[in-house]
């Protein structure tokens, strides 16, 4: 890990919904590749046992009651961020398409901008491939999304993502739970609230379980929904206070953790 990235006291937070199947490798995967950093699984009102799987490959687990979507599960990461006193929140998804070993990159860069996003569709080859009515959504959210930024961004919609500096305490309390909020709405309010965002290359890989659809009817589907979030992100009107980095925390509440 860079002396940037390991200088930066990171959770991971991995959202879960039933995903007992996959859960379990994704955080043996991201100990294995960040083995300082601790990682919180957000078990989103799972029926099954993806909390008890979790927590047998060591990871702490914070357990909601009901689904509230990745968007609230998030929220709820982000909160805990805060009060446990940590600098940056990385987003990995449990069903293991993002690759733990590229957390030192996005952390490292956070010395650059308040968010960061592992982006495919960017500078080298990506085995990733969309196309038809999602690929032109991706590639329209993301001109949108270049020009609010004010830098270039080629994966708007992409949930792997490091949080930190004056994002994290706006997150904590305004990270929105509609759908793809938790992608190009958080990225609105990101930047309505000051923050700077940019991005790196990063890989997606296959699903562990599932089997994502892409048919042409749920990417035409997508492709209206996913305008129709960044409309709503764009018009509404955000009470968001500037955003300032989080106080210091002169002592983080001790949990229990699996970590030896």
């Amino acid at each position: 890990m860079s002396s940037n990235a390991s200088a930066v006291r990171a959770l991971i937070v991995v959202p879960a919904w039933n995903e007992q199947l996959t859960v379990g490798e994704t955080v043996r995967e991201i100990r294995d590749a960040t083995p300082d950093l601790q990682v919180l699984v957000v078990s989103d009102g799972s029926t099954d046992h993806t909390a008890l799987v979790a927590r047998d490959a060591g990871a702490l687990v914070l357990e909601l009651p009901f689904n509230l979507g990745v968007g609230g599960a998030m929220r709820a990461g982000f909160r805990y961020a805060v009060r446990h006193g940590y600098d940056a929140v990385v987003q990995v998804d449990a069903d293991g398409q993002h690759d733990p070993s590229e957390v030192p990159a996005l952390l490292a860069k956070l010395g650059e901008a308040d968010v960061v996003i592992g982006a495919r569709f960017s500078d080298r080859s990506d085995e990733y491939r969309v196309r038809g009515p999602r690929r032109w959504a991706m590639v329209v959210l993301s001109k949108v999304l270049s020009m609010l930024a004010k830098t270039k961004l080629t994966d708007a919609t992409s949930g792997f993502k490091a949080t930190g500096g004056r994002a994290l305490p706006v997150f904590a309390e305004h990270y929105p739970v509609e759908y793809l909020g938790d992608t190009i709405e958080s990225l609105v309010i990101a930047l309505r609230a000051g923050c700077t965002v940019t991005q790196v290359p990063a890989r997606m890989r296959p699903r562990r379980g599932g089997n994502p659809s892409h048919r042409p009817i749920k990417s035409a589907i997508y492709l209206f929904r996913a305008g129709f979030a960044l409309l709503l992100a764009l018009i509404r009107r955000w009470d968001l206070p500037p955003a300032t980095l989080p106080a210091p925390v002169e002592a983080p509440i001790k949990e229990g953790s699996s970590r030896e």
